[in-house]
């Protein structure tokens, strides 16, 4: 799991950003779950997620924000 640049995400629509959103979401609940049941190994890969989450969200507000 790569984590996502900012630069990239702001040459993104803000739709596609959403969408990448719902996508990692669901990523790091399926690692969340993996975890539990001892079936990830990788743990780094939640703190990457939760990451790229964060980034795509903030990228999200600038964009709403500069709209506005």
């Amino acid at each position: 799991m790569k984590s996502l640049k900012a630069k990239e995400l702001r040459d993104k629509s803000v739709a596609d950003l959403q969408a990448m959103v719902t996508e990692e979401q669901a990523a790091l609940y399926k690692a969340r779950r993996d975890i539990v049941f001892r079936q990830l190994t990788d743990t780094a890969s939640v703190k990457v997620r939760r990451h790229n989450v964060a980034r795509i969200l903030t990228v999200i507000g600038e964009k709403q924000r500069g709209n506005a």
